[in-house]
């Protein structure tokens, strides 16, 4: 078996996203569920399909950004197409800006996303609401919109959207006309989209709809309020009204929350009691430091899917000196990752970037290098101690705590059978800092 270099490099992109979906894509997937405490897809997916197949469920999904939870989620839409249901899959951070955003703004791009799904099933959706909205939005912004009388709902969001996204003004004066509308709009999107769309997916041998809501959780953590940041106002004192959607959905939301002290707020308002679903690390050690055998294991077999899609997993480990002078060079790619998908995947793509397989030590090591002064250059004196609490404690409490160690990537999640904990970023315990910390 013979390696393909460019389709190799290709499929260690560290932004592509795998998607379940697309068949081509099904052979990279390595389930890491045993190592990461739980089936949490399944878990998603047998809430809809088992418990609430007939009713609207509300799911929260959580994890640090880059971990694989956009993979997860295609996975979780696989499924849910097996099982039957029409899934709506968006990409919210294409349609919205993450740094200035609000729930009117969620509640359009979600009717626009529908409703273009629903045109392009042949399930065409004209509400007289949203012809009546788009008529004032027009002329509440004072700028032409090429918008008929009766335009497709999607095609009437997307033109507003596009005049708006570069407009900082445009878009205050626009969410200052739609804010006072949330509930009226939320009605419609019920009434004139969600409802109808379950009734002719239904008419069609569907099981219904689902809507999965990705990238929430990049929306920034500025002040929305004098005592409010942006995720908390809109997942916490406004997420009762994301909750109220007629189908079944999924949001992605900012891990910072579950540290929040409005944590059991966020869990009831929006999650309907239920707590989030959260995708840890996979594990390279143990809470006791000892190696995680699995979970390294499963890291091996993660690099040589992406260079040997159609190869068995026994045979790919024959296979290694294709892609690295040897299994320590792989070995040490997977140890100093901490289990961090895309980290791993970067570093891999920094080492391909400079040299043909087979990847020398003395590359991964040059690359393992940048990677380690670029994270301490974003490290402050005072984190330290932070850091050497964790050390001591293998916990993060609070909010702040989360949004200087676990942002940052100082610091990773775990789980085991003893529940949750964290470990310093690997790449932080080779510095020369390292040593010197007292908790």
């Amino acid at each position: 078996m013979k390696l393909h270099l460019l389709q190799f490099f290709k499929a260690c992109n560290p932004s592509r996203t795998l998607n379940l979906s697309h068949p081509e894509d099904r052979p990279y997937y390595i389930d890491f569920s045993d190592v990461r405490g739980g089936k949490v897809v399944e878990a998603l997916e047998r809430t809809i399909t088992r418990l609430s197949p007939d009713e609207p469920t509300c799911q929260l999904f959580s994890g640090h950004i880059g971990c694989g939870k956009s993979t997860e989620l295609f996975r979780l839409k696989a499924h849910l197409e097996a099982e039957g249901f029409h899934v709506v899959y968006f990409e919210s951070s294409r349609a919205l800006d993450m740094a200035d955003v609000n729930i009117s703004d969620i509640l359009l791009a979600i009717a626009g996303v529908v409703s273009d799904h629903l045109e392009q099933e042949g399930i065409p959706i004209k509400p007289s609401y949203f012809n009546n909205l788009f008529e004032e939005v027009k002329n509440i912004l004072q700028t032409p919109i090429d918008l008929e009388a009766q335009a497709e709902v999607s095609l009437g969001i997307a033109r507003i959207v596009a005049k708006t996204k570069e407009n900082p003004k445009l878009r205050e004066q626009l969410k200052q006309s739609l804010e006072p509308r949330t509930e009226s709009i939320l009605r419609a999107i019920n009434n004139d989209i969600l409802q109808r769309a379950n009734q002719e997916l239904q008419k069609r041998g569907k099981q219904g709809l689902v809507v999965i809501v990705d990238n929430l959780d990049r929306i920034a953590p500025r002040p929305a309020t004098p005592s409010r940041s942006l995720p908390e106002y809109l997942f916490i004192d406004r997420g009762s009204l994301l909750r109220r959607l007629d189908c079944h959905m999924v949001y992605t939301i900012p891990l910072a929350l579950i540290f929040s002290n409005e944590y059991q707020a966020l869990k009831n308002h929006l999650g309907g009691g239920v707590a989030p679903t959260i995708l840890p690390m996979v594990p390279v050690q143990t809470r006791t430091g000892e190696e995680h055998t699995q979970g390294l294991n499963l890291l091996r077999q993660l690099v040589l899917a992406r260079a040997f899609p159609q190869v068995d997993p026994q045979t790919r480990l024959t296979l290694i000196e294709q892609i690295f002078d040897s299994q320590a060079t792989l070995d040490r790619l997977c140890r100093i990752s901490g289990g961090h998908v895309r980290n791993l995947l970067g570093l891999l793509y920094t080492c391909l970037r400079h040299q043909d397989p087979p990847i020398s030590r003395d590359c991964l090591e040059s690359a393992i290098k940048n990677y380690r002064d670029d994270i301490l250059l974003a490290l402050e004196e005072h984190e330290w101690q932070l850091i050497a609490q964790v050390v001591q404690q293998q916990s993060v409490s609070g909010e702040q705590d989360y949004q200087l160690l676990l942002r940052s990537m100082f610091v990773f999640e775990y789980r085991d059978e003893q529940g949750r904990w964290f470990g310093v970023n690997p790449a932080l315990q080779e510095t020369p800092q390292y040593p010197n910390i007292k908790p």
